[in-house]
């Protein structure tokens, strides 16, 4: 069936009070296409359809909601529906499911688990939100150096069914400390003699569960891993982070450097479909009010300068083409740098030898565009103004395109978020420099006065 037949089907069977035929109709969906599907129905008629699915696939399911609608759907569950819930999830959507819950509906649960699962969630829901064990699992598979590729094998089988992967375990000592790695497949092609010790890979790569979770998010894309293990302070595994929750990670942080690029602050745990306009006003206020005041400087600019532009009117005709070209280019190289310090590419002992190159690119961009207008400063104003407009459009090219590479750095330096430098922010720095330039190179060339 098609998406329409599929919805109405399930409206119809919701209609007539007939639940019996919904579970075949939702076994033939994907949960991540029936999430979508759900998006279409109230939370009565959610909760209506999600209790009709098996409590493996309802587990499955809730995974694929995102935190705001998991919080408005479980306060319709019942305690038994909660706790089926719980038992059926992965520990680690588990335990971000428990940080969403009020404290009288985790008293609820929890003295129904057991003991091992208690600690479980305890253990996962204290790390801090931005850390890797936030985002790590707890189900994951172990063997020791001492253990036969058909025993390894078979201790595999037998866990499986309560593993995030098994494709590829993890070897530790007696003291869960992380010795090596071991792909199934190595198992599977071993001879039966083989030993978990001779075929394991040695020193893997690892983080610590307090690193930040971007950092690991990087490290499973540089080392294209199925899953980077995770260990405490005393080097001890506890646990791993799978891909798909790599992948997560990195949407995320790729969203919110993408709203802070636009001038707002992120948001998060949040779509913008479903986003009240109080909270969007409180993302999106601070920054504009930050920068209405800078954007007074550019007004200070040009009135510092309102006898020149008087003298000369035709300057008033090419000021918004310059300063904004030379925060069109700051934008552009604040985007490329930001980025590349987000990914890794570029460090901050690279600001030296990057610093140059810019100005040489900046320098070339500058003049190209210079080029550009220069006939229409001569059409606007004869070749004096055209001077001033080509002269000032490169160094205001080049200004804006330093301050938009050295800013991030700036930032990093004073351990703040690279991405703050947006495009907004740029653009009023450089229109205020920009400005100032303009008019001082006008005063030089044509010999007009500042005040």
């Amino acid at each position: 069936m098609n998406r329409e037949e599929i919805l109405f089907s399930l409206r119809k069977a919701l209609a007539y009070g007939d639940p019996g035929i919904l579970p075949a109709i939702l076994r033939q969906i994907h949960p991540a296409d029936l999430v979508t599907l759900l998006e279409t129905f109230d939370a009565p008629d959610k909760r209506t359809l999600i209790t009709q699915l098996p409590a493996a696939t309802r587990a499955q399911l809730f995974g694929y909601f995102p935190p705001d609608r998991q919080i408005e759907l479980i306060a319709l569950f019942d305690r038994r529906e909660l706790l089926d819930l719980f038992l059926h999830m992965d520990a680690d959507e588990r335990a971000d499911l428990y940080n969403t819950l009020e404290e009288g509906r985790r008293e609820q649960i929890m003295p129904a688990l057991a003991q091992v699962e208690r600690e479980d969630i305890r253990k996962l829901a204290s790390y801090p939100e931005e850390s890797t064990g936030a985002v790590m699992t707890s189900d994951y598979a172990t063997l020791t150096p001492e253990l036969t590729a058909p025993a390894a094998i078979a201790l595999l089988r037998q866990i499986a069914p309560d593993t995030e992967t098994i494709y590829q375990a993890y070897v530790v000592d007696e003291r869960r400390r992380l010795v090596g790695t071991v792909s199934l497949r190595e198992l599977i092609v071993a001879p039966a003699h083989a030993r978990v010790g001779d075929l394991m890979k040695r020193d893997p790569v690892f983080i610590h569960a307090e690193q930040p979770k971007d950092e690991a998010a990087r490290l499973i894309a540089v080392y294209d891993l199925i899953a980077l293990p995770v260990i405490n302070g005393e080097d001890r595994l506890v646990g791993i982070v799978t891909y798909d929750d790599a992948m997560d990670v990195a949407e995320q942080a790729a969203t919110e450097d993408f709203h802070k690029g636009g001038g707002s602050l992120a948001l998060t745990n949040v779509g913008l479909r479903d986003a009240s306009a109080w909270l969007l006003y409180r993302k999106r206020v601070f920054w504009l009010l930050v920068l209405v005041f800078g954007n007074l400087f550019s007004g200070a600019g040009i009135a510092y300068f309102e006898d020149t532009i008087a003298a000369y009117v035709a300057l008033v005709f090419f000021l918004p083409l310059l300063i904004d070209s030379g925060g069109n280019a700051g934008a552009q190289a604040s985007t490329l740098m930001v980025r590349s310090l987000a990914t890794g590419d570029v460090r901050m002992r690279d600001w030296g030898g990057m610093l140059g190159r810019e100005f040489f690119v900046a320098g070339l961009l500058g003049l190209t565009m210079a080029m550009a207008v220069s006939t229409i400063g001569l059409f606007r104003g004869g070749p004096e103004i055209a001077m001033v407009v080509s002269l000032s459009m490169v160094v205001i090219v080049i200004v804006g395109s330093v301050i938009g590479m050295s800013l991030p750095f700036l930032l990093s330096r004073l351990r703040l978020d690279p991405a703050t430098a947006s495009a907004p922010l740029i653009t009023s720095i450089a229109d205020a420099t920009g400005v100032i330039i303009y008019l001082s190179i006008a005063v030089a060339i044509l010999g007009a006065p500042a005040l």
